[in-house]
């Protein structure tokens, strides 16, 4: 074991594969990233070209070891973390998709979500899988391409073609096609796995109409999996961690202990709380969700998501023109002393948990003829916070307990005046580790782990460095006008979305 040094982290994200190598104190030895297209074929709909995603992912991995000088036998394990619910059905024996990939956040099966709703099936399969009943999950998108691909249903009864998320896509390439799994975190999204039996689940499958014999077998998100083929690297590296970006991030953030929580301030915003080795049912419009698998235990967690968050800031920056570069959205929001009234709701996709409500669509309340670009970037900022502390709300009410801190990583969480805000709103601190790569970190460790590189979770708790702490400084009464305002706004924005308004 001495001989080998490094960890390799497969990040397949949802505009683009990167891959990160980290010594053992989890430093950046080298790091490639590269954008893969995204299509746009409907109005909502999202795809992705899954052999591109496979040959960018590849050749990001093997730029990283050219940067680092390594090679193969360097590379202790290979650990994998991927956008969830994103959807690929591939031909078994050729390994060519039969279809783009359905992305996470296409809503083409909103449809079918609100039938299952409407017929009362909601209540059923929040209880077996922990999840609300909506088209960002895996399984209506599934049975979408099952229903119109040409001839796609047929062939995969006779079981010609398997199905998989990203990171069950990528072990299944990386192996040559000898291992077809899914680890816990990842079928935890499908909407077709008990969550309290770890099995895909007979009865929706049923539901559904989806033939299991495409599914991949469950498993740990630390373990053996099997070993990438020569062709790619030069000799084998074994793959052996694999969790959901979310979920790894939980871990990358070291969030080990109940109620330890964590926020992803990625192209979404995603919030994560460790429950515990039982799940939560949230009546708060919250996810329940396995957090991970680990040495024959199960740890849960429960989930809030806002489906736009750096993405709002993509926005402004692309759509609007307000600025060339992202980070100048903070120079921007500090130029004015506050947003003046201003609030946006970016729900530009929908409007996740608490509310749930997918046909909302993204508003800008409160002008003046005063009102500047400063004021809109600087709203657009709050907004991120505000859809944060909502789900705050949400865990403190199901979990009856008040959070104190809270772990952030992702791209947005350098934006200093953001976190500042998040801490005000919130009335609690922030804390921003020196590494805010949680989520290719969290896979790192997995992987680590099921090899002996790491010992332990506690020996990987030594070796975090925190970069900043942000503490709460308004009053308690400009804190509950500002979420006022904003539960004002997303009010408006709800109503809109409502077919009597």
């Amino acid at each position: 074991m001495a001989e080998t040094k490094y960890i390799m982290a497969l990040d397949e994200g949802t505009t683009s594969a990167r891959c990160v190598i980290y010594d053992k104190r989890g430093e950046v030895v080298s790091v490639a990233q590269k954008e893969f297209r995204q299509y746009f074929p409907a109005d909502g709909w999202v795809e992705h070209d899954a052999m591109e995603i496979w040959s960018t992912q590849m050749s990001v991995a093997q730029e990283a070891l050219l940067k680092a000088r390594l090679t193969y036998r360097d590379i202790a394990a290979v650990g994998i973390t991927n956008q969830r619910e994103t959807t690929v059905v591939w031909d078994k024996a050729t390994g060519e998709p039969i279809c783009n990939a359905i992305v996470w956040q296409c809503r083409r099966t909103a449809d079918r979500a609100a039938e299952l709703i409407e017929l009362k099936y909601d209540e059923m399969i929040r209880e077996k899988t922990g999840l609300v009943v909506d088209a960002y999950f895996s399984a209506t998108k599934l049975q979408w391409i099952l229903d119109n691909v040409p001839d796609a249903r047929e062939r995969a009864e006779r079981g010609e073609l398997l199905f998989g998320t990203i990171e069950t896509w990528l072990i299944w390439k990386m192996t040559g096609g000898k291992v077809h799994v899914t680890d816990y975190s990842n079928a935890a999204r499908t909407m077709l796995f008990n969550i309290n039996t770890l099995e895909w689940d007979d009865e929706i499958l049923q539901l559904l109409n989806i033939p299991k014999c495409m599914l991949p077998t469950p498993v740990e998100c630390s373990g053996h999996y099997g070993e990438t083929i020569n062709e790619l690297f030069g000799g084998p590296i074994p793959i052996t961690g694999a969790a959901g970006d979310q979920q790894a991030a939980l871990f990358g953030e070291t969030c080990f202990n109940i109620g330890d929580v964590k926020s992803t301030f990625g192209t979404g915003n995603f919030l994560l709380i460790n429950t515990g080795d039982k799940p939560v049912f949230s009546k708060s419009g919250l996810l329940t969700t396995v957090a991970w698998g680990l040495n024959g235990e199960v740890k849960y967690a429960l989930e809030g998501s806002a489906f736009v968050c750096g993405a709002a800031v993509q926005w402004l920056r692309d759509e609007m023109r307000f600025m060339k570069a992202s980070p100048e959205s903070e120079e921007l929001a500090m130029a004015v002393e506050s947003s003046e009234g201003v609030y946006v709701v970016p729900a530009f996709t929908g409007l996740g948990a608490p509310y749930w409500v997918p046909n909302a669509r993204g508003m800008i309340l409160g002008l003046t003829r005063a009102t500047n670009r400063n004021h809109i970037v600087r709203a657009t900022l709050e907004s991120l916070a505000y859809q944060n502390e909502d789900l705050f709300i949400a865990m403190e009410s199901d979990l009856g307990i008040k959070i104190k801190e809270l772990k952030v990583d992702g791209g947005a969480c350098l934006n200093n005046f953001l976190m500042q805000f998040q801490a005000d709103i919130s009335n609690i601190d922030i804390v921003r580790c020196r590494n805010i790569e949680s989520t290719s970190l969290g896979a790192a460790y997995l992987a680590g782990l099921a090899v002996g590189f790491y010992e332990s979770t506690e020996e990987i708790i030594e070796y975090k460095e925190i970069d900043r702490v942000f503490h709460p400084s308004i009053s308690e009464e400009e804190r509950a006008a500002k979420m006022k305002g904003w539960h004002k706004a997303v009010g408006a924005c709800v109503y809109l979305a409502t077919e009597e308004a």
